[in-house]
Protein backbone atom coordinates (compact mmCIF):
# COMPACT_ATOMS: atom_id res chain seq x y z
CA UNK A 1 0.00 0.00 0.00
CA UNK A 2 1.30 3.42 -0.92
CA UNK A 3 1.62 5.86 1.99
CA UNK A 4 -0.24 9.16 1.51
CA UNK A 5 1.90 12.21 2.19
CA UNK A 6 0.21 15.00 4.32
CA UNK A 7 1.10 18.62 3.68
CA UNK A 8 1.49 21.11 6.54
CA UNK A 9 -0.54 24.28 6.15
CA UNK A 10 1.66 27.39 6.31
CA UNK A 11 -1.13 29.50 7.87
CA UNK A 12 -2.48 28.82 11.39
CA UNK A 13 -6.13 27.90 11.58
CA UNK A 14 -6.59 29.54 15.00
CA UNK A 15 -8.96 32.50 15.16
CA UNK A 16 -7.22 35.84 15.12
CA UNK A 17 -7.62 37.87 18.35
CA UNK A 18 -7.91 41.61 17.83
CA UNK A 19 -8.09 44.50 20.31
CA UNK A 20 -10.83 46.10 18.24
CA UNK A 21 -14.42 44.93 18.55
CA UNK A 22 -17.05 46.00 16.07
CA UNK A 23 -20.57 46.33 17.46
CA UNK A 24 -23.23 46.23 14.79
CA UNK A 25 -26.40 47.92 16.09
CA UNK A 26 -28.32 47.39 12.87
CA UNK A 27 -28.17 51.04 11.81
CA UNK A 28 -24.46 51.64 12.34
CA UNK A 29 -21.23 49.99 13.43
CA UNK A 30 -19.46 51.07 16.60
CA UNK A 31 -15.77 50.36 17.06
CA UNK A 32 -14.86 49.33 20.64
CA UNK A 33 -11.26 49.42 21.86
CA UNK A 34 -9.39 49.12 25.17
CA UNK A 35 -7.39 51.93 26.77
CA UNK A 36 -4.54 52.24 29.23
CA UNK A 37 -5.92 55.43 30.72
CA UNK A 38 -6.63 55.29 34.47
CA UNK A 39 -10.41 55.34 34.44
CA UNK A 40 -12.77 54.71 37.37
CA UNK A 41 -16.48 54.07 37.68
CA UNK A 42 -16.45 55.38 41.27
CA UNK A 43 -14.74 58.77 40.96
CA UNK A 44 -17.79 60.43 42.49
CA UNK A 45 -16.83 58.91 45.85
CA UNK A 46 -14.25 61.70 46.08
CA UNK A 47 -17.01 63.91 47.43
CA UNK A 48 -17.86 61.47 50.23
CA UNK A 49 -14.21 60.99 51.20
CA UNK A 50 -13.70 64.74 51.28
CA UNK A 51 -16.41 64.84 53.95
CA UNK A 52 -14.90 61.88 55.86
CA UNK A 53 -11.32 63.22 55.90
CA UNK A 54 -12.45 66.58 57.25
CA UNK A 55 -14.22 64.80 60.14
CA UNK A 56 -10.94 63.08 61.19
CA UNK A 57 -12.46 59.60 61.02
CA UNK A 58 -9.14 58.11 59.95
CA UNK A 59 -7.44 59.05 63.21
CA UNK A 60 -10.35 57.64 65.24
CA UNK A 61 -10.24 54.35 63.33
CA UNK A 62 -6.47 54.14 63.65
CA UNK A 63 -6.65 54.57 67.43
CA UNK A 64 -9.08 51.68 67.96
CA UNK A 65 -7.77 49.05 65.53
CA UNK A 66 -6.94 45.73 67.26
CA UNK A 67 -3.36 45.42 65.95
CA UNK A 68 -0.59 47.13 63.97
CA UNK A 69 1.50 45.30 61.34
CA UNK A 70 5.23 44.74 61.78
CA UNK A 71 6.05 44.76 58.05
CA UNK A 72 6.45 48.22 56.46
CA UNK A 73 4.92 46.91 53.22
CA UNK A 74 1.78 45.57 54.86
CA UNK A 75 -1.45 47.52 54.77
CA UNK A 76 -2.29 49.20 58.04
CA UNK A 77 -5.57 48.08 59.65
CA UNK A 78 -7.03 51.56 59.25
CA UNK A 79 -6.42 51.32 55.49
CA UNK A 80 -8.19 47.96 55.34
CA UNK A 81 -11.12 49.34 57.33
CA UNK A 82 -11.40 52.36 55.02
CA UNK A 83 -11.25 50.04 52.00
CA UNK A 84 -14.08 47.97 53.49
CA UNK A 85 -16.19 51.13 53.92
CA UNK A 86 -15.43 52.22 50.36
CA UNK A 87 -16.35 48.80 49.02
CA UNK A 88 -19.70 48.74 50.83
CA UNK A 89 -20.37 52.27 49.58
CA UNK A 90 -19.68 51.08 46.02
CA UNK A 91 -22.31 48.36 46.40
CA UNK A 92 -20.12 45.36 47.30
CA UNK A 93 -21.74 42.92 49.72
CA UNK A 94 -19.04 40.23 49.91
CA UNK A 95 -15.31 40.25 50.56
CA UNK A 96 -14.63 39.01 47.03
CA UNK A 97 -16.53 41.95 45.56
CA UNK A 98 -14.70 44.44 47.76
CA UNK A 99 -11.40 42.89 46.61
CA UNK A 100 -12.40 43.32 42.96
CA UNK A 101 -12.19 47.08 43.46
CA UNK A 102 -8.38 46.76 43.68
CA UNK A 103 -8.31 47.46 39.94
CA UNK A 104 -9.89 50.87 40.48
CA UNK A 105 -7.19 53.57 40.20
CA UNK A 106 -9.16 56.36 41.92
CA UNK A 107 -10.49 54.85 45.14
CA UNK A 108 -7.09 54.32 46.79
CA UNK A 109 -6.18 57.92 45.96
CA UNK A 110 -9.31 59.52 47.41
CA UNK A 111 -9.10 57.26 50.50
CA UNK A 112 -5.40 58.16 50.88
CA UNK A 113 -4.25 54.55 51.24
CA UNK A 114 -1.50 52.51 49.59
CA UNK A 115 -3.82 50.14 47.79
CA UNK A 116 -7.07 48.27 48.31
CA UNK A 117 -6.74 44.87 50.01
CA UNK A 118 -7.18 41.43 48.52
CA UNK A 119 -9.80 38.99 49.76
CA UNK A 120 -7.22 37.12 51.84
CA UNK A 121 -6.07 40.38 53.45
CA UNK A 122 -9.66 41.27 54.32
CA UNK A 123 -10.22 37.80 55.78
CA UNK A 124 -7.06 37.97 57.92
CA UNK A 125 -8.03 41.44 59.12
CA UNK A 126 -11.51 40.34 60.24
CA UNK A 127 -10.08 37.19 61.84
CA UNK A 128 -8.21 39.48 64.25
CA UNK A 129 -11.53 40.23 65.94
CA UNK A 130 -11.53 37.29 68.31
CA UNK A 131 -13.94 38.13 71.10
CA UNK A 132 -16.68 40.33 72.52
CA UNK A 133 -14.26 42.45 74.57
CA UNK A 134 -12.10 43.25 71.56
CA UNK A 135 -15.08 44.16 69.36
CA UNK A 136 -16.44 46.29 72.20
CA UNK A 137 -13.15 48.22 72.47
CA UNK A 138 -13.12 48.88 68.73
CA UNK A 139 -16.71 49.78 67.92
CA UNK A 140 -17.94 51.42 71.10
CA UNK A 141 -15.82 54.56 70.45
CA UNK A 142 -17.05 54.59 66.85
CA UNK A 143 -20.71 54.65 67.91
CA UNK A 144 -19.82 57.45 70.34
CA UNK A 145 -18.06 59.35 67.52
CA UNK A 146 -21.21 59.07 65.37
CA UNK A 147 -23.44 60.39 68.17
CA UNK A 148 -21.07 63.30 68.76
CA UNK A 149 -21.90 64.52 65.25
CA UNK A 150 -25.54 65.09 66.32
CA UNK A 151 -26.66 68.40 67.82
CA UNK A 152 -28.38 68.72 71.16
CA UNK A 153 -32.16 68.61 70.81
CA UNK A 154 -34.28 70.65 73.17
CA UNK A 155 -37.04 68.07 73.44
CA UNK A 156 -34.66 65.11 73.41
CA UNK A 157 -34.35 62.16 71.06
CA UNK A 158 -36.42 59.00 70.69
CA UNK A 159 -34.50 55.74 70.99
CA UNK A 160 -35.86 52.66 69.21
CA UNK A 161 -34.67 49.10 69.84
CA UNK A 162 -35.26 46.17 67.53
CA UNK A 163 -33.90 42.78 66.58
CA UNK A 164 -33.67 41.47 63.06
CA UNK A 165 -32.73 38.23 61.39
CA UNK A 166 -30.05 37.57 58.79
CA UNK A 167 -30.83 34.34 56.93
CA UNK A 168 -27.97 31.97 56.04
CA UNK A 169 -29.38 28.85 54.44
CA UNK A 170 -26.03 27.01 54.30
CA UNK A 171 -25.84 27.34 58.10
CA UNK A 172 -22.21 26.30 58.60
CA UNK A 173 -20.87 29.62 59.96
CA UNK A 174 -20.26 30.06 63.66
CA UNK A 175 -23.34 31.50 65.38
CA UNK A 176 -25.75 30.57 62.60
CA UNK A 177 -28.51 28.69 64.46
CA UNK A 178 -32.09 27.71 63.79
CA UNK A 179 -34.23 30.62 64.91
CA UNK A 180 -37.60 32.19 64.31
CA UNK A 181 -37.80 34.37 61.18
CA UNK A 182 -40.59 35.79 59.06
CA UNK A 183 -40.14 32.76 56.83
CA UNK A 184 -40.46 30.32 59.73
CA UNK A 185 -37.68 28.48 61.51
CA UNK A 186 -34.49 29.03 59.49
CA UNK A 187 -30.71 29.13 60.04
CA UNK A 188 -29.93 32.75 60.82
CA UNK A 189 -28.12 35.33 62.90
CA UNK A 190 -30.11 37.57 65.23
CA UNK A 191 -28.58 41.08 65.58
CA UNK A 192 -29.75 43.62 68.14
CA UNK A 193 -29.58 47.31 67.29
CA UNK A 194 -30.66 50.70 68.58
CA UNK A 195 -31.55 53.69 66.38
CA UNK A 196 -32.05 57.36 67.21
CA UNK A 197 -35.28 58.04 65.34
CA UNK A 198 -34.88 61.75 64.58
CA UNK A 199 -31.57 61.12 62.78
CA UNK A 200 -32.09 57.47 61.71
CA UNK A 201 -28.61 56.88 63.18
CA UNK A 202 -27.60 53.45 64.53
CA UNK A 203 -26.06 54.11 67.96
CA UNK A 204 -25.31 50.49 68.94
CA UNK A 205 -25.12 47.13 67.22
CA UNK A 206 -24.55 43.69 68.78
CA UNK A 207 -24.60 40.38 66.98
CA UNK A 208 -26.28 37.34 68.55
CA UNK A 209 -26.71 33.70 67.52
CA UNK A 210 -29.79 32.84 65.50
CA UNK A 211 -31.51 31.06 68.40
CA UNK A 212 -31.32 34.09 70.71
CA UNK A 213 -34.70 35.47 71.85
CA UNK A 214 -35.67 39.02 70.88
CA UNK A 215 -34.88 40.37 74.36
CA UNK A 216 -31.77 38.22 74.83
CA UNK A 217 -29.01 40.27 76.54
CA UNK A 218 -31.03 43.47 76.05
CA UNK A 219 -30.39 44.67 79.64
CA UNK A 220 -26.60 44.64 79.17
CA UNK A 221 -27.05 46.11 75.69
CA UNK A 222 -29.06 49.02 77.11
CA UNK A 223 -26.71 49.60 80.05
CA UNK A 224 -23.73 49.87 77.70
CA UNK A 225 -25.66 52.15 75.33
CA UNK A 226 -26.69 54.54 78.10
CA UNK A 227 -23.13 54.67 79.43
CA UNK A 228 -21.84 55.50 75.93
CA UNK A 229 -24.29 58.34 75.24
CA UNK A 230 -22.62 61.77 74.94
CA UNK A 231 -23.69 64.25 77.59
CA UNK A 232 -25.56 66.45 75.14
CA UNK A 233 -27.77 63.59 73.89
CA UNK A 234 -30.92 63.37 76.02
CA UNK A 235 -33.52 60.66 75.53
CA UNK A 236 -37.19 61.64 75.74
CA UNK A 237 -38.67 58.23 74.88
CA UNK A 238 -37.63 54.59 74.42
CA UNK A 239 -39.73 52.35 72.15
CA UNK A 240 -39.66 48.65 71.31
CA UNK A 241 -41.90 45.87 70.07
CA UNK A 242 -43.45 43.03 72.06
CA UNK A 243 -40.26 40.96 72.09
CA UNK A 244 -38.80 43.43 74.60
CA UNK A 245 -41.79 43.58 76.96
CA UNK A 246 -39.90 41.88 79.80
CA UNK A 247 -39.89 42.93 83.46
CA UNK A 248 -36.07 43.24 83.93
CA UNK A 249 -35.73 45.60 80.98
CA UNK A 250 -38.76 47.70 81.96
CA UNK A 251 -37.38 47.93 85.51
CA UNK A 252 -34.07 49.18 84.12
CA UNK A 253 -35.75 51.95 82.13
CA UNK A 254 -37.84 52.97 85.13
CA UNK A 255 -34.80 53.03 87.43
CA UNK A 256 -33.06 55.38 84.97
CA UNK A 257 -36.09 57.69 84.78
CA UNK A 258 -36.66 56.93 81.09
CA UNK A 259 -40.10 57.13 79.50
CA UNK A 260 -41.04 54.18 77.34
CA UNK A 261 -43.73 52.72 75.10
CA UNK A 262 -43.48 48.99 74.48
CA UNK A 263 -45.90 46.69 72.67
CA UNK A 264 -47.48 44.16 75.01
CA UNK A 265 -48.04 40.61 73.88
CA UNK A 266 -51.71 39.84 73.25
CA UNK A 267 -51.58 36.79 75.53
CA UNK A 268 -54.57 34.91 76.92
CA UNK A 269 -54.87 37.22 79.92
CA UNK A 270 -55.06 40.38 77.81
CA UNK A 271 -57.43 38.69 75.36
CA UNK A 272 -59.77 37.93 78.26
CA UNK A 273 -59.66 41.60 79.25
CA UNK A 274 -60.53 42.62 75.69
CA UNK A 275 -63.48 40.21 75.55
CA UNK A 276 -64.93 41.62 78.76
CA UNK A 277 -67.31 44.54 78.71
CA UNK A 278 -64.58 47.17 79.08
CA UNK A 279 -65.43 50.73 78.18
CA UNK A 280 -63.96 51.82 74.88
CA UNK A 281 -63.55 55.54 74.21
CA UNK A 282 -63.95 57.10 70.81
CA UNK A 283 -61.00 59.01 69.28
CA UNK A 284 -60.70 61.65 66.56
CA UNK A 285 -59.69 58.82 64.21
CA UNK A 286 -62.76 57.22 62.67
CA UNK A 287 -63.07 53.55 63.59
CA UNK A 288 -60.35 53.65 66.26
CA UNK A 289 -61.21 53.34 69.96
CA UNK A 290 -59.03 53.12 73.07
CA UNK A 291 -59.18 51.88 76.65
CA UNK A 292 -56.65 51.93 79.49
CA UNK A 293 -56.11 50.26 82.87
CA UNK A 294 -53.45 49.11 85.31
CA UNK A 295 -52.17 45.69 84.36
CA UNK A 296 -49.64 43.33 85.91
CA UNK A 297 -48.29 40.75 83.55
CA UNK A 298 -47.00 37.35 84.45
CA UNK A 299 -43.64 37.52 86.27
CA UNK A 300 -43.88 41.30 86.50
CA UNK A 301 -42.77 42.93 89.75
CA UNK A 302 -45.45 45.61 89.57
CA UNK A 303 -48.53 46.78 87.69
CA UNK A 304 -48.09 49.15 84.76
CA UNK A 305 -50.27 51.31 82.55
CA UNK A 306 -51.79 49.29 79.73
CA UNK A 307 -53.40 50.94 76.73
CA UNK A 308 -55.65 48.92 74.43
CA UNK A 309 -56.46 50.06 70.89
CA UNK A 310 -58.97 48.57 68.51
CA UNK A 311 -59.47 49.47 64.87
CA UNK A 312 -62.68 48.65 63.06
CA UNK A 313 -61.64 46.80 59.92
CA UNK A 314 -64.43 48.12 57.75
CA UNK A 315 -63.70 51.77 58.51
CA UNK A 316 -59.94 51.69 58.98
CA UNK A 317 -58.32 48.86 57.07
CA UNK A 318 -54.96 48.87 58.83
CA UNK A 319 -52.07 46.46 58.48
CA UNK A 320 -51.10 46.98 62.15
CA UNK A 321 -52.66 45.17 65.06
CA UNK A 322 -53.76 41.60 65.51
CA UNK A 323 -57.01 39.86 64.61
CA UNK A 324 -58.66 37.95 67.47
CA UNK A 325 -61.01 35.19 66.39
CA UNK A 326 -63.33 35.82 69.35
CA UNK A 327 -63.67 39.52 68.43
CA UNK A 328 -64.27 39.67 64.67
CA UNK A 329 -64.32 42.96 62.81
CA UNK A 330 -61.43 44.56 64.72
CA UNK A 331 -57.65 44.71 64.82
CA UNK A 332 -56.23 45.00 68.33
CA UNK A 333 -53.06 46.47 69.80
CA UNK A 334 -51.77 46.71 73.36
CA UNK A 335 -49.12 49.15 74.62
CA UNK A 336 -47.36 49.31 77.99
CA UNK A 337 -46.07 52.73 78.99
CA UNK A 338 -44.97 54.80 81.96
CA UNK A 339 -45.98 58.09 80.35
CA UNK A 340 -48.11 60.19 82.74
CA UNK A 341 -51.88 60.00 82.62
CA UNK A 342 -51.90 63.52 81.22
CA UNK A 343 -50.80 61.97 77.92
CA UNK A 344 -53.98 60.74 76.28
CA UNK A 345 -54.08 57.09 75.13
CA UNK A 346 -54.49 58.07 71.49
CA UNK A 347 -51.40 60.29 71.78
CA UNK A 348 -49.43 57.38 73.26
CA UNK A 349 -50.42 55.32 70.22
CA UNK A 350 -49.36 58.12 67.87
CA UNK A 351 -46.03 58.48 69.67
CA UNK A 352 -45.38 54.78 69.31
CA UNK A 353 -46.15 54.85 65.57
CA UNK A 354 -43.06 57.01 65.09
CA UNK A 355 -41.05 53.86 65.70
CA UNK A 356 -41.75 52.79 62.11
CA UNK A 357 -38.55 54.61 61.15
CA UNK A 358 -36.39 51.81 62.53
CA UNK A 359 -37.99 49.40 60.08
CA UNK A 360 -36.86 51.58 57.17
CA UNK A 361 -33.36 51.74 58.67
CA UNK A 362 -33.20 47.93 58.91
CA UNK A 363 -34.46 47.62 55.34
CA UNK A 364 -31.79 50.04 54.14
CA UNK A 365 -29.09 48.12 56.00
CA UNK A 366 -30.24 44.87 54.40
CA UNK A 367 -30.71 46.01 50.81
CA UNK A 368 -28.30 48.95 50.60
CA UNK A 369 -25.37 47.85 52.76
CA UNK A 370 -25.40 44.08 52.29
CA UNK A 371 -25.87 42.88 55.88
CA UNK A 372 -27.44 39.50 54.96
CA UNK A 373 -24.48 38.59 52.71
CA UNK A 374 -21.63 39.63 55.04
CA UNK A 375 -20.88 36.47 56.98
CA UNK A 376 -17.50 35.01 57.99
CA UNK A 377 -16.60 31.61 59.38
CA UNK A 378 -16.02 33.00 62.88
CA UNK A 379 -18.79 34.70 64.86
CA UNK A 380 -16.80 37.72 66.08
CA UNK A 381 -15.32 38.30 62.64
CA UNK A 382 -18.89 38.42 61.30
CA UNK A 383 -19.85 40.95 63.97
CA UNK A 384 -16.87 43.11 62.98
CA UNK A 385 -17.81 42.99 59.29
CA UNK A 386 -21.45 43.83 60.03
CA UNK A 387 -20.44 46.64 62.39
CA UNK A 388 -18.24 48.20 59.69
CA UNK A 389 -21.18 48.03 57.28
CA UNK A 390 -23.41 49.72 59.89
CA UNK A 391 -20.72 52.38 60.36
CA UNK A 392 -20.82 52.96 56.58
CA UNK A 393 -24.60 53.44 56.86
CA UNK A 394 -24.05 55.99 59.65
CA UNK A 395 -21.49 57.89 57.56
CA UNK A 396 -24.03 58.02 54.74
CA UNK A 397 -26.61 59.48 57.14
CA UNK A 398 -24.15 62.05 58.54
CA UNK A 399 -23.08 62.99 55.01
CA UNK A 400 -26.65 63.83 54.06
CA UNK A 401 -27.27 65.68 57.33
CA UNK A 402 -24.19 67.83 56.73
CA UNK A 403 -25.52 68.80 53.31
CA UNK A 404 -28.79 69.83 54.95
CA UNK A 405 -30.97 67.36 53.06
CA UNK A 406 -34.37 67.40 54.72
CA UNK A 407 -35.61 64.71 52.34
CA UNK A 408 -33.27 61.79 53.00
CA UNK A 409 -32.44 59.47 50.09
CA UNK A 410 -31.28 55.87 50.19
CA UNK A 411 -27.77 54.80 49.29
CA UNK A 412 -28.87 53.43 45.90
CA UNK A 413 -29.96 56.95 44.93
CA UNK A 414 -26.70 58.41 46.25
CA UNK A 415 -24.73 55.96 44.13
CA UNK A 416 -26.73 56.98 41.07
CA UNK A 417 -26.45 60.74 41.65
CA UNK A 418 -22.99 61.04 43.17
CA UNK A 419 -20.80 58.07 43.89
CA UNK A 420 -20.91 56.17 40.60
CA UNK A 421 -19.80 58.96 38.32
CA UNK A 422 -16.95 58.00 36.02
CA UNK A 423 -13.64 59.77 36.23
CA UNK A 424 -10.10 59.89 34.88
CA UNK A 425 -7.03 60.23 37.12
CA UNK A 426 -3.64 61.52 36.01
CA UNK A 427 -0.36 62.31 37.74
CA UNK A 428 1.69 65.27 36.58
CA UNK A 429 4.28 67.41 38.36
CA UNK A 430 3.65 65.65 41.65
CA UNK A 431 -0.06 66.43 41.61
CA UNK A 432 -2.91 63.93 41.34
CA UNK A 433 -5.76 65.18 39.15
CA UNK A 434 -9.18 63.56 38.89
CA UNK A 435 -11.53 64.63 36.12
CA UNK A 436 -15.10 63.55 36.83
CA UNK A 437 -17.58 63.12 34.00
CA UNK A 438 -20.48 65.40 34.99
CA UNK A 439 -23.14 66.65 32.62
CA UNK A 440 -22.71 70.36 32.03
CA UNK A 441 -26.18 71.21 33.35
CA UNK A 442 -25.39 69.44 36.67
CA UNK A 443 -22.00 71.00 37.38
CA UNK A 444 -23.35 74.00 39.29
CA UNK A 445 -25.06 71.63 41.76
CA UNK A 446 -21.85 69.61 42.18
CA UNK A 447 -19.91 72.79 42.93
CA UNK A 448 -22.46 73.80 45.61
CA UNK A 449 -22.13 70.38 47.23
CA UNK A 450 -18.33 70.69 47.23
CA UNK A 451 -18.50 74.18 48.74
CA UNK A 452 -20.76 72.91 51.51
CA UNK A 453 -18.40 70.02 52.30
CA UNK A 454 -15.19 72.05 52.21
CA UNK A 455 -16.48 75.14 54.02
CA UNK A 456 -14.28 75.67 57.12
CA UNK A 457 -17.13 77.51 58.87
CA UNK A 458 -20.36 75.58 59.57
CA UNK A 459 -23.33 77.22 57.88
CA UNK A 460 -27.01 76.54 57.44
CA UNK A 461 -27.04 76.86 53.66
CA UNK A 462 -28.62 73.60 52.60
CA UNK A 463 -27.93 72.08 49.19
CA UNK A 464 -30.70 70.41 47.22
CA UNK A 465 -30.51 66.63 47.16
CA UNK A 466 -30.64 66.48 43.38
CA UNK A 467 -29.41 68.58 40.43
CA UNK A 468 -31.92 71.12 39.21
CA UNK A 469 -31.83 69.78 35.66
CA UNK A 470 -31.17 66.11 36.44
Amino acid sequence: MKKIQREDHPVSTHQTVTSIIKLNTGRKTIKIETTDQKLSAHAGQAMFWGFVHLRKLRSVLDSVMPYQPSSPNALRPVEIALSFIGGILAGADKLTRIAQLRQDPVLSEVMDIKRLPSQSTLSRFLARFEGAAQNWRVFRPLWHWCMMRLPSLKGGYSLDLDSTELLHEDGHQEGVKIGYTRKGLKPCLHPLLAVIEEAKLVVQFWLRPGNAPSAGNVVNFTLDLLANLPRHIRLKLVRADCGFCEDPWLNLLESRGLRYIVVAKLNIKIQKIIKKDIQWSATPIAGTEVAQMNYQGRNWSRARRLILIRHRVQENNRSGGKVLLDCPGYHFQALVTNLPLSVEPIQVWRDYNGRAGIESAIKELDYGFGLPQLCCEKFWATEAALSLAVLTYNLNILFQRHLGWMERVNVATLRHRLFQNAGLISFAQGLSTIKIAIARQNRAWWHRVWEKILSPIPNCNAVGNRPTFA
